[in-house]
């Protein structure tokens, strides 16, 4: 069976909003790269992860929606997505649309992240 790069991103995207971080870590290669406006330029999985579990110590509320989820290559998809979220100390709310590019292995993780979001995060 052929590797479906839609599937595995909605899956991915699945483990995010339940916040499994046990899958959501088991997606991602050891030597993963994850590059976003946002947070900059993550490089492996334990800093990927760290990264992950900060926001949503910030972020426990998040709801993202995929609007869009593509085949760009047999290994790689792209998402367009909207976020919404309360900080947790702040209360501020938080507003983000972007899209991200996610690239798979062989194996089916993750090994490179491009996020692009559609205004200053």
């Amino acid at each position: 069976m052929a590797f479906d790069p839609v599937k595995e991103i909605t899956l991915f995207h699945d483990a995010i909003n339940r916040l499994d971080y046990q899958m959501i870590e088991d997606y991602f290669a050891e030597d993963a790269t994850y590059v976003s406006n946002g947070v900059g330029s993550l490089s492996g999985r334990d800093e990927i992860m760290a990264a992950f579990r900060k926001y949503f110590d910030d972020y426990p509320d998040q709801t993202a929606f995929n609007t869009l989820v593509e085949r760009v290559s047999p290994y790689a998809g792209r998402a367009v997505w909207s976020v919404r979220a309360t900080h947790s100390k702040t209360g501020k709310p938080l507003v983000r649309e972007g899209e991200e590019t996610i690239t798979f292995n062989e194996e089916g993780r993750v090994t490179r992240v491009d996020v692009k979001d559609y205004q200053d995060f």
